[in-house]
């Protein structure tokens, strides 16, 4: 995946997609596989915003059962499984269970026809999935003494059992969205992260490009096009601002937050708790007045979400105010009071900002419950066309939708979809477990089993081309000798271009907690080595990365200086 800024600007595309989070990746890819010329451009870097900032969670849709919502259900049925083939290293069955009260809503007997129900609308759940690792077993109860057992330190007053059923969980959202778009680029993808959207070009009423700005030079040139795709997610006020005459529509947004913390349970179930805040969903058939918070295992920490607040200012100054995270920790600690969660326990702050339906006025955030696929013709511009996603699950059934509205607009003959036949790069794997034991033979000298793990799971297949960067004792250990090899491979075949696109969203090893000195040692040499950093651009790169973390974490120690302020990625 290399960056050609002048095939971008020399050549006329049928489609050039606006954004590099998920719906941009998916819509990408969605286009090129199907035989159209792409380019995509990114103002920051690929999946550094809100896609990379969810629950990681791949909804199987069992709560919209509320809404009697079937068709959303077997949507997110079939995507949840046409992700776990395509993306086997990356996504994962993830079983949830949720402790039930009383004889209404939230008791044994509604929970136990729910599961029922949804095993019934997902009966065809695990076809076409020949590993067993990633089939979805159907829903079971516990009585209130086996729920008891598994979460010692719950509520007992009302208890009348538990309800487990599966989702899945994507072990890392941005190694998703590069799997995306590196496999565009092999049929023929023009990506380029660190590009932004200035102006359109217009003739009459037609849209035939952008200008754009490179963020690494300050240099500005043209990109042609067709047809354009806006998947710049909360940033599609500002960009379609940039139309003459602007579009004043305005898309309210409301911010979505996660906190990535200390484990708080040794098993490998995500727990479900009710809030003891009250919260009601207007547009549910059954209505269950609290929101259930959910705990999920995530790389050795507990991932703990979502609240919603509205957010009246921009996206490019989002920061989440302390008090948002203390009113989220108390909200956990009422809900489950053996979690005794501080502020050092707090990790990381995932944010991101998602389409809101109702205005600031009302009290509860209500969220769209529907994506959006607009072309503005009506509006008096043809060539362009916007999407609003609202669930990381569904973002390639949506670019289906998003690439099926622009061929219309091209009149150009194209095949039908095929992405869910496909593999991503590093997914064509047909059982999970044989490439694990086949891939730790061969790292069979590093003895962090959970290393090798991580590595494994973010690359899939591909981690033989990085294994061609290893060089052997260069660093103190062969784990820091993989990493090395890991940042080069990020800068020749990534597209990474500082610190933070290696640490967060390359290698991973600052997805939960901050990374020792020597990790963010040996990334800061290897990229200074090959991007010719000077010693001042080396530092400034570190404390970009470090003040990332805000809170006084305990382990491993800090480097650089802590900020005040929790800032996002």
């Amino acid at each position: 995946m290399k960056r050609n800024l002048e095939e971008l600007s020399n050549t006329k595309f049928d489609v050039l997609v606006i954004g590099g989070g998920i719906y941009g990746a998916c819509v990408a890819y969605e286009a090129t596989l199907r035989g159209l010329s792409v380019a995509l451009v990114e103002k920051q870097d690929f999946c550094g915003a809100t896609s990379a900032n969810s629950l990681k969670t791949i909804h199987g849709g069992l709560r919209y059962l509320q809404h009697a919502d079937f068709k959303r259900m077997r949507e997110s049925i079939y995507e949840r499984r046409t992700l776990m083939k395509i993306a086997p290293h990356l996504i994962h069955p993830l079983p949830v269970l949720v402790p039930t009260y009383g004889h209404g809503l939230k008791g044994i007997e509604a929970m136990t026809v729910a599961l029922k129900i949804n095993d019934l609308v997902s009966c065809d759940r695990n076809l076409g999935l020949p590993d067993p690792q990633k089939h979805i077993p159907t829903g079971q109860t516990l009585s209130p003494t086996e729920c008891l057992n598994t979460l010692p330190g719950i509520s007992a007053d009302g208890l009348t059992g538990g309800a487990i059923f599966h989702d899945a969980q994507v072990y890392n959202s941005e190694r998703l969205v590069l799997a995306y778009l590196q496999s565009a680029t092999q049929l023929g993808l023009q990506a380029a992260n660190y590009l932004e959207v200035t102006g359109f070009l217009q003739t009459g009423s037609t849209i035939c490009g952008v200008q754009v700005t490179d963020a690494l030079t300050a240099d500005t040139f043209d990109i042609q096009a067709k047809a354009i795709i806006n998947t710049s997610g909360p940033w599609i006020n500002q960009v379609l601002g940039l139309l003459k005459p602007p579009l004043t529509n305005h898309q309210p947004f409301a911010l979505a937050m996660n906190l990535v913390t200390r484990s708080l349970f040794d098993h490998d179930y995500a727990i479900g708790l009710y809030s003891k805040a009250d919260y009601t969903d207007k547009d549910a058939i059954l209505k269950r007045k609290n929101r259930l918070l959910f705990i999920a295992p995530w790389q050795g920490c507990s991932l703990i979400g979502t609240t919603y607040s509205h957010y009246p200012g921009t996206p490019d100054q989002l920061s989440v105010p302390q008090n948002e995270v203390q009113h989220l920790l108390d909200d956990i600690n009422n809900a489950y009071p053996p979690a005794n969660l501080t502020p050092q326990d707090v990790y990381w702050v995932h944010q991101g900002l998602l389409p809101s339906s109702h205005s600031q006025e009302t009290t509860n955030v209500q969220l769209t419950k529907h994506y959006h696929v607009q072309d503005y013709q009506k509006e008096g511009f043809n060539g362009l066309i916007s999407v609003t996603g609202v669930k990381y699950t569904t973002a390639r059934h949506v670019a289906i939708h998003a690439v099926d509205t622009a061929v219309a607009m091209l009149q150009k003959p194209v095949t039908l979809s095929q992405s869910a036949q496909h593999p991503l790069q590093g997914g064509a794997i047909e059982n999970l477990s044989e490439f694990l034991q086949h891939g730790q033979k061969q790292l069979d000298h590093i003895t962090d089993c959970q290393s090798v793990q991580h590595f494994l799971y973010n690359y899939g297949t591909t981690y033989s081309s990085v294994l061609k960067q290893v060089q052997h004792g260069q660093r103190a250990t062969s784990q820091l000798d993989l990493l090395q090899a890991q940042v080069t491979y990020a800068i020749e075949e990534e597209m990474a271009h500082t610190l933070s696109d290696v640490i967060f969203r390359r290698t991973g090893i600052g997805g939960a907690q901050m990374p020792t000195p020597a990790e963010l040692q040996t990334c800061a040499d290897v990229m200074s080595k090959t991007l010719l950093w000077s010693q001042s651009r080396v530092e400034q790169e570190i404390s970009d990365v470090t003040s990332r973390w805000s809170w006084s974490i305990p382990k491993p120690p800090s480097v650089g200086e802590q900020t005040a302020t929790i800032q996002g990625i």
